[in-house]
């Protein structure tokens, strides 16, 4: 590997100026690229370069504003009614008492607004008020409208519902029952099941018939929510002209103004939505969701603006969270190791309504080819529905559960067969530039370089078995998508546009469609139009997810903002950059092309000393031309999915590769699992801002950790046993380990400078490494997560009880029934 990479740290040689300097420097390791390199002619000056973002400043001082901090004269406050019961039959609604409090100005039941929409075109189910019937505990019911929050919230107790309860869905299980009542009583599938998946690719009877060995394990990932720090919020204002303005805290504008024009009966033109900054999002704000839909009706009706901000409580019942998944894996392979085939059984726990139900299940068996070579693979997907908060998509969506399951089979596999867990992974991993068996096109590819990073550093070959009873370390691997190759609606029109103005002043605008959740895209675009116009990053200003204002982007979703906003806005750069060649050239007296920009500088490629102020080519420029602006979009490329049903969902025009090294101590007197130590290298294509690339991974870390040591969402009975942040646990600063990133630059070539994704694949490898750790730590495998010290305990004592028995311990799973 030595003459294949080059390590330095990622520091930036100007952050002083910026007044930044990182705590400690990112080590950086870059493959070579294929033969055309994604950069300037000239080099690069602002990409790579660990630079504050430039939305950092209002966000620290607390100047930024979000959905909840904007006022409107005459607004007035929405609460919800919600339901009691898991699953029961509305028999009567009597508003007349709230109606009457003085204060409430209006009270809106599910009648008024009986259009079906949902996220997915595919599967309209959801109503913004309950009608006829509810689904789980917390569906809103009735909303109150009134001049306070107080009197709201007053009205909520004078408001009668009338419930007959019906029988609950509360299970896997019960959702595969034929003898319950239907949650969709007009769904023409069999018992509670809302999607299923078959597909099958390769020779897969024949790769388990000529396999020397196969090895069958259950798996059971439970559910977990997104716990934001912010509150969902909506501000809707309905103007005297009938034009309605919905600011949310929203990460999909777009979806959101397509779906409430349809549900409102108007003219998407006679409505505007802007995306306010989202104090945390991780998929938790995908969705268009009830008070939305309420408050903009509601402004509609009152002709005042209307605001809704959820309580905590309410934050879990709208939930839209991780989807428990029961696996069951079969992997056949040689004596060496080398996999002849896969199959993967996976059941999701849905919630009562769609969602991105059907993207989900898709993406629990879609991905798994993308990170090792498996010649023949064959998955079935059933989601059912039950009658809890509906499940979506949450960080690394539909993955994390079947990547848990697999990675942990993979050590499995290498104990059994006396091999390295990290040479192994090496050995299997897919390659750059090549096809999966369910036809996913892999460009550019770090998984081997990542899985020899962690391990060097780690540690994980030289210490794996010799630690002492209680000590462990694992090794996982994992790929993510860079952006869901098909929009949610069947359409050939640009996934993301962009508009870059510059001004006689030598400032920049950007305006892309993009919604800030968090991961830092304000500041991906600032880089991006920087380095193609040679000004200074603080120059350029950025204007976001305003659908009067900005073109349209899908989305912040399915990791797709920075290759695809970033691209829309480089191309956008790139025009203007044209004609600034053309005027700067000539001027120069050396051809356009040979121009170079960079440090607020147009300058001769052969000569840099040789050149002009950017302040008076942009001026000439506008001379010229006049306006200066220029457009960029981009669509995926043609021929990255394959040509059977359901091959939309899989699709990238890239993808990303991490692979983790976790250590763990596990305390055998109380289950107490610490860890102590993650290492973690990510394929991020080229790092545009080495500072926030590791930010990302961090984040990433310390939610993956949550997630494996003690999320879940728990029901006593029908009731959410924890909907709060007192009860429902989370990490705190002082549980999280020392954190060691490694950034793999492998430079896709198709990329936005080179760049992939970071904001969700790095969480993938956490989740198996940290059991595998635990395997290593105390010798038994523990097939479900969270692993609660009840589960480490439980696990403990089995496996005692199996050898007093003389029989060999077997894995831990959940307690359930037997599924077919």
């Amino acid at each position: 590997m030595d003459d294949l990479r080059r390590v330095s740290t990622a520091t930036n040689p100007d952050s002083e100026a910026y007044g930044f300097t990182p705590d400690r420097p990112v080590t950086t390791i870059a493959i070579p690229a294929p033969p055309t390199r994604p950069e300037k002619p000239e080099g690069l000056s602002v990409v790579g370069k660990s630079l504050p973002k430039v939305d950092a400043y209002v966000k620290v001082t607390g100047s930024l504003k979000y959905a909840d901090d904007i006022v409107l004269a005459r607004t007035v406050f929405g609460r919800m009614v919600r339901s009691p019961h898991a699953h029961a039959r509305i028999e009567r609604v009597n508003v007349e008492r709230a109606r009457a409090l003085p204060g409430v100005v209006a009270v809106v039941t599910g009648d008024e607004i009986p259009v079906l929409y949902g996220h997915l075109p595919s599967s309209p189910d959801e109503t913004a008020l309950a009608i006829d019937k509810v689904r789980y505990v917390g569906e809103p019911v009735v909303a109150v409208i009134a001049e306070d929050e107080l009197t709201a919230e007053e009205a909520l107790e004078l408001v009668e519902v009338e419930y007959e309860p019906l029988d609950s869905v509360m299970s896997i299980e019960d959702g595969l029952r034929d003898d319950l009542n239907k949650i969709h009583e007009d769904s023409r599938k069999r018992a509670n099941i809302h999607k299923e998946v078959h597909l099958e690719f390769g020779p897969v009877a024949e790769g388990f018939a000529g396999a020397d060995r196969i090895f069958e394990d259950e798996y059971f990932f439970d559910g977990n929510t997104h716990a934001p720090l912010e509150q969902h919020s909506v501000l809707a204002n309905c103007e005297l002209d009938g034009k309605i303005t919905i600011w949310s805290s929203t990460q999909n504008p777009h979806y959101l103004h397509r779906v409430m024009a349809s549900v409102l009966g108007m003219p998407a033109s006679r409505l505007r939505i802007v995306a306010c900054p989202v104090g945390g999002g991780f998929g938790a704000k995908t969705d268009v969701f009830n008070h939305e839909v309420v408050a903009a009706y509601a402004s509609r009706k009152l002709g005042r603006p209307v605001k809704f901000t959820l309580t905590r409580e309410e934050v879990f019942y709208a939930h839209r969270g991780r989807h428990p998944v029961l696996m069951k894996l079969r992997t056949g392979v040689l004596r060496d190791g080398t996999i002849t085939a896969v199959k993967l059984d996976t059941w999701l726990d849905g919630g009562a309504f769609s969602s991105y139900g059907v993207a989900s299940t898709y993406y629990t068996g879609a991905l798994l080819p993308v990170t090792y070579k498996i010649p023949a693979f064959t998955f079935n997907g059933v989601r059912v529905f039950t009658n809890k908060p509906p499940c979506g998509p949450k960080r690394g969506h539909g993955t994390p559960q079947p990547r848990f399951a697999f990675e942990c089979q993979l050590d499995k596999i290498a104990d059994e067969l006396g091999l390295d867990a990290a040479e192994y992974r090496r050995r299997i991993a897919v390659e750059p530039y090549s096809t999966t068996a369910n036809q996913l096109r892999i460009t550019s590819c770090g998984l081997d370089q990542c899985i020899e990073a962690v391990n060097t550093r780690g540690g994980y070959s030289a210490k794996h078995g010799k630690l002492p009873y209680g000590k462990g370390i694992g090794i996982a691997a994992s790929a993510y998508i860079t952006g869901a190759g098909m929009p949610i609606y069947r359409n050939a029109m640009p996934h993301s546009g962009a508009i870059v103005k510059v001004d006689r002043s030598g400032g920049v605008t950007v305006f892309c469609g993009v919604s800030d959740c968090g991961q830092g895209s304000t500041h991906m675009l600032a880089t991006v139009v920087a380095e193609a116009l040679g000004v200074d990053i603080m120059d350029v200003q950025v204007f976001m997810a305003d659908t009067d204002l900005t073109p349209v982007d899908l989305g912040s979703y399915s990791s797709r903002v920075t290759f695809m906003a970033g691209n829309a806005a480089r191309y956008a750069a790139e025009s203007v950059r044209e004609k600034l060649a053309a005027v700067a050239g000539p001027k120069l007296g050396i051809p356009p092309e040979r121009c170079g920009f960079a440090r607020r500088r147009v300058f001769d490629r052969d000569d840099p000393g040789h050149g002009l102020p950017l302040l008076e080519v942009f001026q000439l420029a506008e001379a010229h031309y006049g306006t200066l602006a220029g457009v960029g979009s981009y669509t995926p490329p043609e021929g990255i999915k394959g040509d059977f049903k359901g091959a939309g969902v899989g699709p990238s025009p890239a993808y990303t590769y991490s692979a983790c090294v976790a250590e763990v101590d596990v305390d055998a007197e109380t289950g107490e699992v610490r860890v102590e130590r993650i290492v973690l290298a990510h394929d991020c294509g080229r790092a545009l801002n080495p500072a926030v690339v590791e930010g990302q991974i961090e984040g990433s870390v310390y939610m993956a950790l949550g997630e494996i040591l003690m999320e879940r969402s728990e029901y006593r009975g029908d009731l959410h046993k924890y909907p709060n942040l007192l009860e429902y646990k989370t990490l705190m600063s002082v549980d999280m380990p020392v954190i060691e990133t490694i950034i793999i630059e492998t430079d896709d070539i198709e990329g936005p400078y080179g760049a992939k994704e970071v904001g969700q694949g790095a969480l993938l490898p956490v989740i198996p490494a940290v059991a595998n750790a635990v395997a290593d730590a105390v010798g038994v495998r523990i097939n479900a997560n969270p692993l609660t010290p009840w589960a480490v305990l439980k696990a403990l004592e089995e496996k005692r009880t199996a050898s007093k028995a003389g029989h060999a311990s077997g894995a831990a799973s959940r307690e359930g029934a037997e599924l077919p």
